[in-house]
């Protein structure tokens, strides 16, 4: 039988130790007393410090609209049969089951999840206020799970132009607050039809501050997102998926996010209120390696004055060097750069040994790092969002960068003829490189993402500078 919520309140030491223990205010502790219920999202909490078991905790029934401690409505129990092995909350239809065995319950929005399965990945979030979509669709997203920290998700609906690849990389995604009706005069589609339409599952209603500041203090976790059409969950099957899944270290997902065959771009920065901007009419030959492209770093170089071919990431210096490129460029793109070095590496090298300049942004950074001596690390939690300051060391200016990376480059691995030319002012790691003995420099963040908004635009025309300095005749 339930216990009263006074009695809970008083086995937790009264209301403000009760405040205290489950990271609330004691207006929240009123609600409980009014509602007569506790949002499960603080019973493990109370469990271990009452002694109490799941079914003092569990009330008879709870009114939806009085079942919360805060902005979105909380989801209270209800026992289902035990084949099942899940509690499953009223109106939740969709579960994130991390791999140290925690379930958060929301409300279900996107793809439903096939029954042998669910969306398994890296949780991860992003502090980006703008372009969800631009997010869901950086390739750089393959393998993970995004938990956007801003609120109000679906508000400027989705279209066609904003793409950065032909599909969405990320495997699932997960929001605070149900999401928004489009209310931009670009959309086409709102969020919800046009994550059905890419197989992507998300959640709402969980609270995303809790997942964030998780993974800040614990580092970057496994998760499960399951949404069955069928509203069955078998928690012990989704925590030994979350629990054996290896994870992004050693993990090469350039390769399911590149390219087929090598194809030509073309087309120029979007600018409003519609149309692209016109190309120079100086061109030079680019070849741009795509480890997970995005498409507005195309654009960028092309309005550059670059005339690119993209290539798949498997392309080996031989396949690159026969398209007689004045320059070379390394893509972002996702999973562990160790073990996409295995083949980018010496193709990168013997495209350095033929004297070609290259360019690498984000895992082509990294990339262009291990092919010059160095070693690459995993972060603790990544850095992924467009409020990154980066210091450039040349010139002392900070910019304020958009980035997406769960791997850095180790500076203490770097050799003499390296040298750092950026810095992350949040922990210090590196953001930047340049060789002192070929013509190379890369950098970890997104200068094509404009978050600045016109920051580190400059890097592309570095790239054309040191393309034009490096083919000048004898």
């Amino acid at each position: 039988m339930p216990s009263s919520i006074d009695h809970i309140i008083d086995r937790l030491g009264g209301a403000d130790n009760a405040a205290r223990l489950t990271g609330v205010g004691t207006e929240a502790i009123r609600k409980w007393r009014q509602a007569g219920a506790i949002p499960p999202k603080h019973w493990t909490v109370i469990l271990r410090h009452t002694g109490l078991s799941l079914s003092d905790l569990q009330p008879d029934s709870v009114p939806p609209d009085q079942a919360s401690d805060g902005p979105e409505t909380q989801m209270t129990e209800r026992q289902v049969p035990a084949s099942s092995q899940a509690a499953i909350p009223t109106g939740a239809t969709a579960a994130l089951v991390l791999a140290d065995g925690t379930v958060l319950w929301g409300r279900g929005f996107g793809a439903h999840t096939p029954a042998t399965g669910a969306a398994i990945g890296e949780l991860c979030f992003s502090t980006g206020m703008t372009g969800y979509q631009e997010t869901l669709t950086d390739p750089s997203f393959a393998g993970q799970i995004i938990t956007f920290t801003f609120p109000h998700i679906g508000n400027v609906g989705t279209n066609e132009a904003d793409d950065e690849a032909t599909r969405v990389a990320a495997r699932g995604l997960v929001v605070k607050q149900d999401l928004t009706e489009p209310a931009n005069w670009r959309a086409t589609q709102g969020l919800d039809r046009w994550l059905k339409a890419q197989g992507v599952p998300g959640i709402c209603g969980v609270d995303t501050r809790a997942i964030t500041l998780r993974i800040r203090d614990g580092g970057a976790q496994t998760a499960i997102l399951s949404y069955p059409a069928d509203g069955a969950f078998d928690l012990d099957a989704l925590r030994a998926q979350a629990a054996a899944w290896p994870g992004l270290e050693g993990m090469d997902l350039a390769r399911d996010v590149t390219c087929a065959q090598a194809y030509p771009w073309a087309e120029g920065v979007w600018t409003w209120p519609g149309g692209t901007l016109p190309l120079p009419e100086k061109r030079r030959r680019v070849v741009a390696v795509d480890y997970g492209a995005k498409r507005n770093i195309l654009r960028c170089l092309a309005n550059a004055g670059c005339d690119v071919t993209v290539v798949p990431a498997t392309a080996t210096a031989e396949e690159i060097l026969a398209l007689d490129p004045a320059g070379v460029f390394l893509s972002n793109g996702p999973g562990d750069p160790a073990a996409t070095a295995a083949y980018a590496v010496p193709a990168i090298q013997g495209v350095l040994k033929a004297g070609k300049p290259i360019f690498g942004i984000c895992l082509g950074h990294q990339l262009l790092a291990q092919a010059l001596g160095a070693r690459t690390y995993k972060l603790a939690r990544g850095h992924r969002g467009a409020n990154q300051p980066v210091k450039d060391l040349g010139t002392g200016k900070v910019e304020i960068t958009s980035q997406n990376h769960g791997f850095a480059v180790d500076e203490s691995s770097l050799p003499d003829d390296v040298r750092v030319t950026h810095t992350s002012l949040f922990d210090g790691s590196n953001e930047g490189i340049a060789s002192t003995r070929y013509a190379a420099f890369s950098v970890q963040y997104h200068p094509e993402a404009s978050p600045g908004p016109s920051d580190s635009h400059y890097l592309f025309d570095r790239f054309v500078a040191l393309i034009d300095r490096t083919n000048q005749p004898a």
